[in-house]
C-alpha cells in the first residue's frame, strides 16, 4: 500500500465482520493461489538444509573450494538457526507494522540474496556469515498465513503446508545425488550450483506471491477497513466464481478499535501476562521439536559416512525416504488434527517420536542397526515428529490475538530455537566427531526426552482450537479495547456477506452476527482452554 495511503489512514472504532466472512469461504482456487504463494517457501527451506546437509560430506574433503571440519559443519547449521531465529523476530516485528504483504516479500528476497552468496563462498567465514543471511530470510517467512485459511481447514492444511518442507528435502536429495558426481560436476562446482539453483526456485515463487493480497483482518485493526471491504468482496467474488456456490451469510462481527501498530512491551505483555499457560506450552513444542529436527537432521550425512561408511556422494539416496516419512506424517495425520483435535493428536505424535527414538538409540548403540534400517528407523519417528513439530507452528498461530501473532511465533521460535535448535548441532557435531556411537546415543536421549515432555506439557496446557475462528480462540486487543458504550461505524453495506441475502439483511436493518463478547465476560483459564466459545446467531434477511 502506498506510503500515502498509509498516512492517510483513519483510525475510528468499527463493526466489522470480515475475519467472519473469511472463515466461512470454501475451499477455491483462490485459496491454492496463497498457499502456492506463501507456503511454498518452506520448500525452499527444506531444500536448503537438505543440500547443506547432504553437501556436508564433500566440504569437509580436499578439492571443495572450503574444507570445513565436522564441527564447522556443525556450526554452519547453528549459523543458520542464528539467523533465522533473528530473522524471525526482526520481520516478526516488522509483520504489525508494514502487514504481511510488504513482508513477504521482503524476507524471500533477502534469502534470495543470502543463497546466491553461499554458491559464491570463497572461505569458511563467508561461508557462516551467508547461512547466517539465508537463515534470516526464511526466520521471516514463520508469520502466520492463517488469516488467509478457513478455520474448519486450518489444521490440516497448516500442517501440510509446513509438511511441504519436506518435497523440498526430497527435491535437494535428488539434486545432491547428482550435483555431487564428479563425473558431472568438479567437486568445488557442485555445491555451489545447488544454492543458485535454490535461487531460481525462489524467483519463481516471488512471480507468484506478487498477487497474494494484503490479510484483510490486518487492514481492518490499521484504519484501511474500507479497502479491506473491498478486498474481501473481490475475494468472495472469485471465490464464488470458481467454486460455483453461493455464500451464507456471516454469523458474527467484531467491534474494533483501529490502531496503527503494538509495541513490543505490550505484545510481550499480553503473551506472557495475559496467556502464560500458553506461553509455557509454546515454548515447550518449540524448543523439543527444534532440537530433534536440528539436531539429526543437520548433521544426518555425518552420520552416515562416519558410522556407516556412506559416499558423500550416495547420501541423497538415503535422505529420500527420510524425507517421505516426513511429509507423509502431516499428509495422512493432518486431517485428524481439525477432527480428534488438537490436544489428543498433539500430544500423540510428540510422545510417539520420542519414545521411538529411545528404541533406536539403544539399537544404534548395540550395533545393530545399518545405514538402511537406520534410515528406516528415522523415517517412522519422524514420521509422527513431522505432524508434531508443524503442530507446534500451528499452535502459536492461533492461541494469541491477532495483533501479536506474528511476533509470537517469531518469539517462541527465536528462543525455542537458539535453546534447541542452536545447541542441537553443535552437541551432535561434537558427539559424531568423538566417532563413539555411545557419545551420540547420549544425544538421542537428550532428543527424545525433551519431545516426551513437550508432549506431556502438551496434555497439561493445551488448547483445543479446532474448528474454531482465531478471534475465538484469542479476541484481538483491538476488540478488547473498544468500549462497550463507544459508537461504532458500520462496514460497507455493499460488501458486507458478499452475497444478495447478506446485502439485504443490512439494507433492512437485520442483525449481522452475535453482540461482541466484552473483556471479563469469560473466565480467563476457562477461555485458555477452549472451554468458550462466542455464541452464533444466524442472520435473518427480513426479506
Amino acid at each position: 500500500m502506498a506510503q500515502a495511503a498509509t498516512q492517510s489512514a483513519e483510525l475510528r472504532t468499527v463493526e466489522t465482520s470480515i475475519p467472519a466472512r473469511m472463515d466461512r469461504l470454501p475451499w477455491s482456487r483462490w485459496h491454492w493461489m496463497v498457499v502456492i504463494g506463501l507456503g511454498t517457501v518452506w520448500i525452499l527451506d527444506g531444500l536448503q538444509v537438505t543440500i547443506v546437509g547432504s553437501i556436508a560430506g564433500r566440504l569437509t574433503e580436499h578439492g571443495s573450494g572450503i574444507r570445513l571440519t565436522p564441527a564447522e559443519i556443525g556450526l554452519s547449521g547453528s549459523a543458520y538457526i542464528i539467523g533465522a531465529c533473528a530473522g524471525a523476530l526482526f520481520f516478526g516485528n516488522l509483520a504489525d507494522r508494514i502487514g504481511r504483504k510488504k513482508l513477504f516479500m521482503i524476507t524471500l528476497l533477502v534469502f534470495l540474496g543470502g543463497s546466491i552468496a553461499t554458491g559464491l563462498s570463497f572461505s569458511v567465514w563467508w561461508f557462516m556469515l551467508c547461512r547466517i543471511i539465508t537463515g534470516a530470510g526464511i526466520g521471516g517467512e514463520y508469520s502466520a498465513i492463517d488469516e488467509l485459511i478457513p478455520a474448519r481447514v486450518r489444521g490440516s492444511v497448516d500442517l501440510i503446508i509446513n509438511g511441504s518442507y519436506w518435497i523440498g528435502t526430497a527435491v535437494g536429495a535428488c539434486l545432491s545425488v547428482l550435483l555431487l558426481d564428479p563425473s558431472i560436476f568438479a567437486k568445488n562446482v557442485g555445491w555451489r550450483v545447488s544454492f543458485f539453483l535454490a535461487a531460481i526456485f525462489g524467483v519463481a515463487i516471488l512471480l507468484v506471491r506478487r498477487n497474494v493480497p494484503e490479510s484483510p483482518r490486518w487492514m481492518v485493526i490499521h484504519g484501511y477497513d474500507r479497502e479491506a471491504e473491498l478486498l474481501v468482496a473481490d475475494i468472495e467474488q472469485q471465490v464464488i466464481s470458481s467454486t460455483g456456490l453461493e455464500l451464507d451469510p456471516p454469523h458474527r462481527t467484531l467491534r474494533i478499535k483501529q490502531r496503527r501498530s503494538i509495541g513490543i512491551l505490550e505484545i510481550a505483555k499480553t503473551v506472557f501476562a495475559l496467556y502464560p499457560r500458553r506461553a509455557v506450552l509454546c515454548f515447550s513444542l518449540f524448543t523439543g521439536q527444534a532440537f530433534l529436527y536440528n539436531a539429526i537432521f543437520f548433521t544426518y550425512a555425518l552420520v552416515l559416512t562416519k558410522f556407516y561408511n556412506v559416499g558423500s556422494g550416495s547420501v541423497g539416496w538415503y535422505i529420500l525416504p527420510f524425507a517421505a516419512g516426513n511429509f507423509l506424517g502431516p499428509l495422512l495425520l493432518g486431517r485428524l488434527f481439525d477432527t480428534l483435535g488438537r490436544k489428543p493428536m498433539i500430544a500423540g505424535t510428540y510422545i510417539a517420536s520420542g519414545v521411538l527414538l529411545i528404541v533406536t538409540a539403544f539399537l544404534f548403540k548395540n550395533g545393530t542397526l545399518t545405514a538402511v534400517t537406520q534410515t528406516l528407523a528415522w523415517c517412522v519417528i519422524f514420521f509422527f515428529a513431522s505432524a508434531g513439530a508443524s503442530a507446534a507452528y500451528l499452535t502459536t498461530s492461533e492461541v494469541f490475538p491477532m495483533e501479536t501473532r506474528a511476533l509470537a511465533i517469531a518469539f517462541f521460535y527465536a528462543f525455542g530455537t537458539l535453546i534447541g535448535g542452536f545447541g542441537g548441532p553443535l552437541l551432535f557435531g561434537a558427539l559424531i566427531a568423538s566417532g563413539k556411537p555411545s557419545d551420540v546415543f547420549v544425544g538421542y536421549l537428550v532428543g527424545a526426552a525433551l519431545m516426551i515432555a513437550a508432549g506431556l506439557v502438551e496434555v497439561a496446557l493445551g488448547v483445543e482450537a479446532a474448528g474454531r475462528e482465531l478471534e475465538d480462540i484469542a479476541a484481538p486487543l483491538s476488540a478488547q479495547e473498544a468500549e462497550e458504550g463507544e459508537t461504532a461505524e458500520a462496514a460497507d453495506p455493499l460488501t458486507v456477506g458478499g452475497t444478495t441475502e447478506g446485502r439485504r439483511a443490512i439494507e433492512h436493518g437485520a442483525p449481522v452476527g452475535p453482540q461482541v463478547i466484552q473483556p471479563g465476560e469469560v473466565d480467563r483459564e476457562e477461555y485458555e482452554h477452549g472451554g468458550w466459545r462466542a455464541p452464533a446467531r444466524q442472520v435473518k434477511t427480513g426479506v
